[in-house]
Order: structure tokens, then C-alpha cells, then sequence
């Protein structure tokens, strides 16, 4: 028996909370503590300020995905239930509507009605979800799972910044946190392009390039505070 092929997409739903979540961890925390870092505060006040980012991102994260994703599991639902009463109300209408579809993607009249009055026989509200509707198992929303991911992996890159405002001198805060920060970026973002077979140096240079542009601003941000009121 011929083994099923690979398909990426079946990674979308937590793919893309994760690599949001990391990144967005790397992203503000190491420019919170990048900053506060550059308006020389100690490294007592850069690791407060690095802790509720961290805190306050990763719950920000989860209720984000939380809410915004079953916003979405509310509309598949509610179009779930419309479909199925109209199955019920008017089932050869449906089997007409599902035959159209087919015709559209190249079938005849004959084989797309054939195939369209088999597949409502063996599930007919599946049938309709995935072909009219465009819901599926792979597609549909988990919006537990997704603000899990994003929070998770939120903590988990926001980390990396703190980790190293602990292993340098305070004079190195700054260069340090954003040189370990973008090697951090550049792995994510090869690690959710191989993952997600997306091309290697396009999303390490996306990723690169946005959380540079973040801590840069930041930087001269928290210089211009720090010069202006002295910490």
C-alpha cells in the first residue's frame, strides 16, 4: 500500500502561532531591554523591565490568539449549522450546488453529479464544509492550542534576551542582548522555513531585518530618555 504523501499545511494552525509567538518574544523583549539598557539604567532596572515584558507579552499573546481564533471557530460553526439546515430543508438543491462546484474544477456534468451524490451519501455536511465552505479537520480552529503555542513560545524566545543581560558585564547589556536577539531571529527563521518549506533566506532575512528596525529604535529611544532625564 502506497504510503499517504507529506503535506506542510497540516503544521498551519500551531505553525503559525509558534513562529508569531517566538518571534514576537525575541522581538519585544530584547527591545524593552534594549531601551531600558541604552537610557543606562542598572542591570536590576533592565531585568525588571525584561520580566514584565515577558509577563505581560505571553498573557497579552494568549488572549490575543484566544479570542481572535475563536472568533473564527465561532463563524465555522455558525456556518456548519446554516449548512446543515439547508441540507435538511432542500437536499437535492445541496447535491446540485456540491455537482457545480466539481464542474468548475474541470469535472463533467455526469461524473461531478456522480461524485457529488457519492460523497454526500458517505458524509454530507462534510462534504459540503470542505468543498463549499472551505473548512477542514487540518484548517479549522483550535483556539486553545493557538494561544498555548503563543504563549509558550512567547516565554520561551523572550528568555533568551534576559539570559544574556545575566551573563555579561552591564557595559555590554545593549550589544550583547542584540547580537544573541538576531542570531535567535535568524535560527527561527530558518527553523519555521524548513519546517513550514518556505525558502530559507527570505524568512531569515524578514525576521532579521524587522527585529534589527525594533531594537535600533529603541535604542536611540531610551538614549534620547536617558540623556534627557538622567535615571
Amino acid at each position: 500500500m502506497k504510503p499517504e504523501s507529506f503535506h506542510r499545511t497540516q503544521h498551519i494552525g500551531w505553525l503559525r502561532a509558534a513562529v508569531l509567538g517566538a518571534n514576537d518574544g525575541i522581538v519585544s523583549t530584547a527591545s524593552l531591554v534594549v531601551g531600558v539598557a541604552a537610557a543606562e539604567a542598572g542591570r536590576s532596572g533592565v531585568l525588571v523591565a525584561g520580566v514584565a515584558g515577558l509577563v505581560a507579552g505571553a498573557m497579552s499573546m494568549a488572549a490575543g490568539e484566544y479570542v481572535s481564533v475563536s472568533s473564527q471557530a465561532d463563524t465555522e460553526k455558525a456556518d456548519l449549522a446554516r449548512e446543515k439546515a439547508e441540507l435538511d430543508e432542500d437536499h437535492e438543491k445541496e447535491v446540485i450546488e456540491l455537482k457545480h462546484i466539481y464542474q468548475k474544477r474541470g469535472l463533467d456534468a455526469a461524473l461531478a453529479e456522480q461524485v457529488a451524490v457519492q460523497l454526500m451519501e458517505h458524509d454530507a455536511l462534510g462534504a459540503h464544509a470542505r468543498d463549499e465552505l472551505g473548512i477542514s479537520d487540518v484548517m479549522s480552529a483550535r483556539p486553545l492550542q493557538a494561544a498555548l503555542a503563543s504563549a509558550g513560545t512567547f516565554s520561551a524566545g523572550a528568555l533568551l534576551p534576559l539570559l544574556a543581560v545575566l551573563a555579561v558585564p552591564e557595559s555590554r547589556i545593549t550589544a550583547s542582548v542584540s547580537i544573541v536577539s538576531l542570531l535567535a531571529l535568524a535560527g527561527l527563521g530558518m527553523l519555521s522555513a524548513k519546517i513550514g518549506g518556505a525558502p530559507v533566506r527570505v524568512a531569515t532575512a524578514r525576521v532579521v531585518f524587522w527585529g534589527a528596525l525594533a531594537m535600533g529604535i529603541t535604542a536611540v529611544i531610551g538614549h534620547w530618555f536617558g540623556a534627557v532625564v538622567p535615571l
